[in-house]
């Protein structure tokens, strides 16, 4: 094969999350007096961590202070409602068995909060992901390679033998940041005129060529 470790991202990769992050950021601006955004702008607001989707969403020169208090909002309300209107992409739990019967191990690296990320692989994708990695305190998160590096540690797998399989120019620079090949997907939140304009070299439009590539067919 290919590869030894398939690592995912999350957000617009394996899971079509747009919808609940546009209402718990809608939720929480409304909350502390804010304008509204839809769905296309918080698009691409997304992918970086909560902290700069809360920065992107709020207008120009807000506080840090008032931040800190639309993203405790927003973090308030996406606890419980963060698998509102959430669901796998069309072919990605079978991409995931079938990697799996292959021999190849997966992991999922998001700049979601560790504690969404966790729920939403239990809900989801239960027993189809040997290690899961979010935003949590003390580590930076993407592009920096630092949890692509903890789950390259924890299943004994180097980035030689890695790839990192996302849908934005954060994960481009994160892989490429980890020392991993890269593969990205034109069915995510940015599209593939935009990942091309960004210097993606390989895109996928299905999972079945994701597999392919994955275990060198």
């Amino acid at each position: 094969m290919a590869y030894r470790l398939a690592v995912f991202d999350m957000d617009g990769t394996i899971l079509n999350t747009i919808d609940d992050l546009t209402d718990a950021t809608n939720h929480a601006l409304e909350a502390c007096g804010y304008p509204t955004h839809t769905v296309d702008e918080v698009r691409f607001f997304v992918g970086n961590g909560i902290a700069k989707l809360i920065e992107r969403a709020t207008p120009a020169g807000t506080s840090e202070e008032e931040r800190e208090k639309v993203r405790a909002e927003f973090m308030a309300y996406y606890r419980i409602h963060s698998a509102d209107r959430t669901g796998p992409y069309d072919g990605v739990k079978d991409l995931l068995e079938k990697l799996r019967a292959a021999g190849v191990r997966t992991a999922v690296v998001s700049n979601k909060p560790d504690v969404a990320v966790r729920d939403l692989v239990v809900k989801y994708f239960d027993g189809l992901f040997d290690a899961a990695v979010g935003d949590m305190e003390g580590q930076r998160t993407k592009p920096a390679p630092d949890m692509c590096m903890k789950v390259f540690e924890g299943l004994g797998t180097g980035p030689e033998d890695a790839v990192y399989i996302g849908d934005s120019d954060t994960d481009i620079q994160t892989a490429r940041n980890a020392g991993t090949d890269e593969i990205l997907v034109s069915w995510g939140f940015r599209g593939r005129e935009f990942l091309e304009e960004h210097g993606a070299k390989i895109i996928c439009d299905t999972t079945d060529e994701v597999y392919d590539i994955i275990v060198g067919k």
